[in-house]
């Protein structure tokens, strides 16, 4: 059998192709109404340079399968959905800065090195509960469909904004590109800011909120991190360049399959397909049903994959969805980000860990502590309790600690900018600083002081015990 993009299928690949998804059902797809403009972009994104490379995506399974056992840490984190419009140097630099420097003080207290994976260059779909938002225009009900990131339509409240576009597929790619080509500049040029504590904002450190034992630890941290810094510099500029030379990976949740199985292809001298719009695919809480498109995408691929699971998965499910995603129970193959909620983790992970422990299946285990932690204000604003993120994370090193297995990173929805949509932490946001500074089209992000706190607070949780195999 020969695929859309003329190669000969092997014996091994029957019953899996780039489209067999097409034949499930599809939860959060698309309806787009001109099918021949849908054909013409799939074609045009199937016929252009891939995002990123096999050879990346074979490096980041290796680096998974030792974060797996407690030889590494994984930091994923950037914006609920990217926009368009947010593809400026300014906006991405200030991304990459704060990933960086979380990473640099997780380095620091952890003594592992720290895999980084960016939630850009492709995060511009974005799952919504209800395919239609209704809202009162003119003194009228108005229907239309909802917002589902810029790879499908628009924000605007319109009915010519809110109709899927296909063609946003390939200005998705084409600013997907850009980001890239960006981040890799600036990560050849050595970025070198980050590496100064000096030039961090510390800022939160002087808040009163913040206990004088945390304060004098976070203290710590950026001190040894500066002396760190002096004596790579003692050594030479090449020495330090070397030293301080990063790696960084991508990741988006793969909800328009459309778009991934355009990008999905074979590549000389490897086994196997690989999506090649970004090194991490991942299927979210609402789209990962055994029978669904999602999943029947995700198990023909070579990529590492994960999969967001919430306080209602079922044990059981978890296991057989290893086995589908990972039938080799390779390492470095399937990454588990559980989103509990901080009211859940005690309840609720200790059944999946346990099941998956007990069924011998290899998984990257990350903790996603936002998306079970949301909460709406008085007057209807989305936003998300620094605390309760916190408090999540605490428990949710205590359940892995009591197991026995290994928390091997987390994951984060983040800015390295000064917005004002999380509650609480050291920087002092309350609810009455949201509306100063509330820029998310989609989900409150942590701004950069309370980010870098997490990672402080974070780097001190794990450093006494978890996250390490017992």
């Amino acid at each position: 059998m020969t695929t859309q993009h003329g190669i000969q299928q092997s014996p091994s690949d029957a019953g899996w192709t780039p489209e067999s998804w097409k034949a499930r059902l599809a939860a959060q797809q698309v309806r787009y109404d001109d099918p021949i403009a849908v054909a013409r972009a799939v074609d045009k994104l199937g016929a252009l340079p891939p995002l990123v490379t096999s050879w990346e995506i074979e490096h980041l399974r290796s680096l998974f399968a030792d974060a797996q056992e407690g030889r590494r840490f994984v930091l994923q984190g950037g914006d609920c959905a990217e926009t368009l419009a947010d593809c400026r140097p300014e906006q991405i630099t200030a991304k990459l800065k704060i990933l960086l420097q979380m990473s640099l003080v997780l380095v620091q207290g952890l003594r592992r090195p720290v895999v980084r994976v960016g939630r850009f260059a492709g995060q511009y779909a974005k799952p919504r509960s209800s395919m239609t938002e209704t809202r009162t225009v003119d003194g009228r009900e108005v229907t239309l469909p909802s917002y589902f990131g810029d790879l499908v339509n628009q924000a605007d409240f319109t009915p010519e904004a809110r109709r899927p576009d296909p063609h946003l597929m390939v200005r998705g790619y084409q600013h997907a590109a850009m980001t890239l080509n960006f981040i890799r500049s600036l990560l050849d040029g050595g970025f070198a800011d980050v590496h100064h504590p000096e030039y961090w904002d510390l800022s939160f450190f002087g808040n009163a909120s913040l206990a004088p034992e945390r304060r004098e630890a976070y203290e710590r941290v950026s001190r040894s991190l500066a002396e760190a810094v002096e004596f790579m510099e003692a050594l030479g500029e090449a020495r330090v360049h070397e030293l301080t030379r990063v790696e960084f990976f991508t990741s988006h949740e793969a909800l328009n399959l459309l778009y991934e199985s355009a990008q999905t292809r074979r590549v000389p001298r490897r086994e196997g397909w690989y999506d090649l719009t970004t090194h991490m695919p991942w299927i979210g809480e609402r789209t990962r049903a055994l029978d669904g498109a999602h999943v029947e995408y995700m198990r023909g691929i070579a990529n590492p994959v994960g999969v967001k699971l919430g306080p209602k998965a079922d044990p059981a499910e978890a296991v057989e969805l290893a086995r589908a995603l990972n039938p080799g129970n390779e390492p470095g193959k399937l990454v588990f980000i559980t989103r509990m909620g901080v009211g859940n983790v005690e309840s609720a992970l200790p059944g999946l860990v346990g099941a998956v422990a007990a069924a011998g299946r290899k998984v990257l285990w990350i903790a996603d502590p936002m998306h079970g932690n949301g909460i709406v204000t008085r007057d209807g604003t989305k936003t998300r309790s620094f605390d309760a993120i916190a408090e999540e994370l605490r428990k949710t090193c205590a359940v892995h600690q009591a197991a026995g297995t290994v928390l091997g990173g987390v994951h984060f929805e983040l800015t390295g900018e000064d917005v004002t949509e999380c509650v609480g932490g050291a920087a002092g946001v309350t609810e009455a600083c949201l509306s100063r500074n509330y820029a998310s089209l989609c989900d409150p992000r942590l701004n950069y002081q309370q980010s870098l706190e997490l990672a402080f607070m974070l780097a001190a949780l794990l450093r006494d015990g978890g996250g390490r195999r017992a």
